[in-house]
């Protein structure tokens, strides 16, 4: 009986070594990066590699060199594992002891103290030199037989030996043990015989491979504990591919090391925390649940395992599942998602309100697949059998066993046949998952056959009553246990090229994780499929079909993300196919039926206001297509173009349609989280086809009709134009004027699109679209300026693009004759003059440098100015037109421009730093030189608008230097004879002056602090320098100061410095 119990080992000989046959007792030196390929036993294995069989048991290897000493004692392996010392590292002795029962290893331990969840390197070392040399390890009985063979002196000799040898160790239990035997009421006494932990276990006992669940614990702990840094999400991800390793290799483990991750997961204090605060997970950590749940499925499903097992784990999952924070299916927002088992909600809560149900969680689909059994005879017949000759085919019976050409069909809700094909692949029946998956597949394209005629038979009332209608409330590609995804990769690897050639299915996922080219092969399989059908041609349209479902956006936005990513993932595995021209021909063939499919396709011609958009599966269609059938392209790629859910109205669903077509009420505004990314798909898709159509001019135009009518964005009709553009005009060949023209088009609806709204890139998009014009002509130019005000504001049209147009680049650019040059520059004149009348605050100074060449469109622009003046223009903006008529030698111009900004000014008593100061001194500065007469009108209009005593004080001065009208303020003195202050119009200033500062002066006293006093002096000393310009300035002001003193003689200490400068 020990003899047997060493298969484990003897098969493992008998197989060359080969690593898997210890691939359970995982890697060796505990790196998890080592999971997927036969390096996971690399140190240990290398320890051996090379070895010789002599004296001292010694294996060299690049590792170093280490000695072995084991032997065996019933069930218990033992040995001491030397490492002898290295440059870096010294020699270290490990004692290493295994215990097996049953073709497991039940236990380990080794003095290294290396901890991690799997074996360490010693260990799997003596395990594999046990199975390379069997010969030079001793076998011995069980220690307990061995005793039994020895006499009295004999077994006491040995104890005390043994004492001897470890009496620092044993010698107090020794003690402990002999006192308890001597006691003949002691619990040892009441037991018949003594433990032997080399005897092996008894034939009921339960045996499993063994894990150290302390450990398990506290490294998925810690990597949680991380939060998704150095890479602890990738650790958790191959530490559930190690668990769906165990679980192909049968080993009961797999399951107690999921309960362990599980429990782990559920303690995360981080879920608590995200409930309490109404955040989202991550979205690595929500995918970490996702696979937590589609694990758990694999192992309810197991078609092996007992009652009580799948009542126990049911248990469990009920307890995780009731608890406060178990993540939501969707993430943590409500769904309405049926039952596992139904593909559409049935019986009387089948209208139950949504708020009503209790959520589904990520355990829900684990829970409910506990229902689920493998005794249905047809299910049976499907999975254990290649050949089916026996059937009964009645095409006529929507639930037919088998199709036209006898091969079997199973109707089951789509996701749940496809959960039941992952768990024969998780658990080690690749040939019976594949049998199953090529019935699913054959099931599918036999329902998609019945819809197309189904829907024929009522497309005209259905297009008639423009119903919207979707069948599947779940879709396939998205959904939580990725059924697309299941049957397509149980397929592909069927026809995947080993090293040497397909050989059965037992290995068919050992090498996944070195594969990193793929190479396909159509293999014949006549058993599994009809003639003239491979694996990969069924992948491939099973991946056609799922990728064409319509089905409804799910609510939320982890749900709605996944649906995209899943999507996209999807197709990029696709896109590793190279297409032959039998590929080619299942591309026509599901591109025609997903085009003629009605509601049961996303391609149809009905369907849904809030199905899931085509954008991104349509434009892996077209490209793949295109060369092949492009008409077929296009048609695909432009039905795929709508996005229903950003229209305003979209016909009610018809509740009465039979046929299980289930219409969702559209009378709620959708939460498309991911519109975003699902418009930029859009407006990938339109790139594509443009790029495509280049030369094309009817394409081209189709197109374009096309993204008009489809995209609602301005800033993707925006990328659009651009891309067009670019297209249009490359380096190495002649511009193609009609993409040019779909450009300009484009670049036109999104001038009118955001013409009224907010918009940061408005500049950029006028300027590019000037460009484009450019690009094209002088027609193309004249006509956006024609039609100028449904296009831009007239700020834009007059300072970006009438500037443009006019400008010497744009001359030289397009080679413009004196005509066109003309023709070009009175448009812009016009527009110029139109802009200029609608809004004059802001174009009439760029109206009139527009017009500057033109004396007539000058005088018009001028006179806009003046009837605008007195309305609806501000101060600053006539005194900067009044500047540059002045610049252009318009003085007089100027002048009346200066008087009417002067009318809507204001200056305040303490406005001495207002920006409007310079634009009036300039403008007496400007009548002065004009002329006395221009000198009297403006000073009463400076004396009605400014209050500043400051900037009165200033002009008066400046006005007393020189003779009106001989030279300008700043030039020096004449000779002639200077205004006296005591006329008008420098006496009216004068009193104004002397006024403004009386009264700034109270203002000031009003509030003033401490610390302001000097800087009050000082103003005063300015005051005075005014009141002596007026001939009883002295008396006036000796008055003034005399009034302060009796005001605010409370202010003592002010009054006092007052007194000690004015007296």
């Amino acid at each position: 009986m020990l003899q047997d119990h060493w298969l484990l080992f003897t098969h493992a000989h008998q197989e060359q070594d080969h690593p898997r046959c210890l691939f359970a007792m995982a890697p060796a030196s505990g790196a998890f990066q080592d999971f997927q390929s036969p390096q996971l036993l690399c140190d240990g294995h290398h320890f051996l590699r090379g070895a010789g069989t002599s004296a001292g048991c010694c294996c060299s290897c690049a590792k170093g060199t280490w000695k072995f000493f084991p032997f065996v004692n019933g069930f218990h392996l033992s040995g001491t594992v030397t490492d002898r010392a290295t440059q870096s590292e010294p020699e270290t002795l490990c004692n290493v002891a295994i215990s097996f029962d049953r073709c497991k290893i039940t236990s380990v331990t080794c003095s290294c103290g290396n901890k991690d969840i799997f074996y360490c390197a010693h260990v799997v070392a003596l395990s594999l030199y046990r199975i390379r040399k069997p010969d030079q390890v001793k076998l011995h009985l069980p220690i307990s037989e061995t005793l039994f063979q020895m006499n009295r002196d004999q077994l006491q000799k040995f104890v005390q030996y043994l004492i001897t040898v470890h009496h620092t160790e044993v010698l107090p239990t020794a003690q402990k043990l002999a006192d308890e035997i001597l006691s003949q009421n002691s619990e040892i006494n009441q037991v018949h015989g003594a433990p032997d932990p080399t005897a092996g276990a008894s034939i009921d006992d339960e045996n499993c491979w063994h894990l150290d669940e302390e450990q398990v614990q506290e490294q998925v702990k810690l990597f949680l504990s991380q939060g998704g840094y150095h890479g602890s999400g990738k650790q958790l991800n191959l530490l559930f591919a190690k668990v769906r390793e165990m679980l192909k290799m049968r080993d009961s483990n797999g399951a107690r090391m999921l309960t362990l991750i599980t429990e782990q997961f559920m303690a995360d204090p981080r879920l608590s925390l995200w409930t309490q605060q109404g955040t989202a997970m991550t979205d690595k950590y929500r995918q970490l649940w996702d696979e937590l749940g589609a694990l758990w499925m694999c192992i309810v499903l197991n078609p092996h395992c007992k009652l009580e097992q799948k009542v126990s784990w049911l248990k469990q999952l009920k307890k995780w599942n009731s608890v406060d924070v178990c993540p939501w299916e969707d993430g943590n927002h409500g769904n309405e998602l049926p039952n596992l088992t139904n593909a559409l909600p049935q019986g009387a809560n089948a209208n139950q309100d949504s708020s009503n149900r209790p959520h589904r969680t990520v355990f829900t689909r684990a829970i409910e697949a506990c229902d689920l059994h493998w005794q249905d005879s047809h299910l049976q017949h499907i999975i254990s059998s290649d050949l089916y000759t026996n059937y009964c085919y009645h095409d006529n019976t929507e639930n037919s066993l088998y199709d036209s050409q006898g091969w079997p069909l199973w109707h089951e809700h789509v996701p749940t046949a496809c959960a039941r094909v992952d768990a024969l692949r998780s658990h080690g029946y690749p040939r019976e998952a594949l049998r199953l998956a090529i019935a699913i597949v054959n099931t599918l394209r036999r329902q998609q056959q019945k819809q197309l005629e189904m829907f024929q038979a009522q497309k005209k009332e259905l297009l008639h009553k423009g119903v919207t209608s979707i069948t599947n409330l779940e879709g396939w590609v998205g959904h939580p246990l990725d059924p697309i995804g299941t049957l397509f990769s149980s397929l592909i690897e069927a026809c995947r090229v080993d090293d040497e050639s397909f050989h059965g299915f037992s290995d068919f996922t050992e090498n996944m994780g070195q594969c990193k080219s793929l190479e396909y092969q159509q293999l014949p399989a006549h058993k599994f499929l009809e003639e003239g059908e491979s694996y990969l041609i069924l992948a491939v349209e099973v991946a056609l079909i799922g990728l064409g479902q319509q089905r409804i956006m799910p609510d939320g936005l982890y749900a709605q993300e996944k649906v995209c990513r899943n999507e996209e993932q999807l197709i990029s595995k696709l896109q590793e196919i190279e297409l032959d021209d039998t590929l080619v021909k299942i591309f026509r063939k599901q591109a025609v039926f997903l085009l003629e499919a009605g509601p049961y396709s996303g391609l149809g011609e009905i369907i849904h206001r809030e199905s899931v958009p085509m954008h991104t599966f349509a434009k892996y269609l077209f490209t793949s297509l295109l060369p092949h059938d492009t008409e077929l392209a296009y048609k695909t790629a432009l039905r795929a173009m709508r996005l229903r859910v950003l229209e305003s109205t979209t016909p009610l669903g018809d509740m009465s349609h039979p046929h299980h077509i289930v219409s969702v009420a559209p009378n709620r505004y959708p939460r498309w989280f991911t519109l975003s990314h699902i418009e930029s798909q859009q407006c990938e898709l339109a790139s594509t086809m443009l790029t495509a159509a280049k030369g094309d001019v009817q394409r081209l135009e189709t197109v374009l009709k096309s993204i008009q009518k489809n995209i609602h964005s301005s800033s993707h009709i925006f990328k659009l134009a651009q891309d067009a553009f670019k297209i249009a005009t490359l380096m190495d060949s002649l511009p193609d004027i009609t993409l040019l023209k779909v450009s300009l088009e484009l670049g036109l609806q999104v001038m009118r699109m955001t013409l009224s709204t907010l918009n940061w890139r408005r500049r950029e998009m006028v300027r590019w679209l000037v460009t484009c014009a450019t690009e094209i002509g002088v027609y193309a130019l004249d006509s956006i300026m024609q039609n100028w005000f449904t296009l831009f504001t007239p700020t834009e049209a007059t300072s970006i693009v009438a500037t443009t147009v006019m400008s010497n680049s744009t001359v030289v650019r397009l080679h413009l004759d004196c005509h066109q040059q003309e023709k070009l520059a009175s448009s812009a004149r016009t527009l110029a003059l139109q802009c200029a009348m609608k809004d004059p605050q802001n174009c009439a100074l760029s109206a009139l440098t527009l017009c500057e060449k033109d004396h007539i469109t000058f005088e018009t622009a001028y006179q806009i100015v003046l009837d605008a003046a007195t309305t609806s223009m501000s101060y600053s903006q006539l005194f900067t037109i009044a500047r540059y008529m002045e610049h252009r030698g318009y003085p007089m111009r100027a002048y009346k421009l200066a008087t009417l900004a002067m009318t809507h000014l204001n200056l305040s008593y303490n406005q001495d730093t207002h920006p409007a100061i310079n634009d009036v001194l300039w403008a007496c500065v400007l009548s002065h030189s004009l002329g006395k007469n221009e000198l009297t009108a403006i000073i009463p209009l400076v004396v009605k608008s400014v209050k500043c005593a400051t900037v009165l004080s200033d002009i008066l001065r400046r006005c007393t230097l020189t003779t009106p009208g001989m030279v300008g303020l700043h030039g020096r003195r004449n000779s002639g004879k200077l205004m006296s202050l005591d006329k008008a119009p420098l006496r009216q200033l004068l009193d104004a002056t002397i006024g403004a500062y009386i009264n700034t002066t109270h203002s000031r006293l009003t509030h003033i602090s401490p610390r302001h006093y000097s800087e009050f002096i000082e103003f005063l000393s300015k005051a005075r320098e005014t009141f002596l310009m007026a001939h009883d300035g002295h008396m006036q002001f000796t008055q003034f100061i005399d009034n302060l003193k009796q005001i605010y003689k409370g202010k003592k200490k002010l009054m006092m410095l007052v007194r000690e400068r004015f007296g």
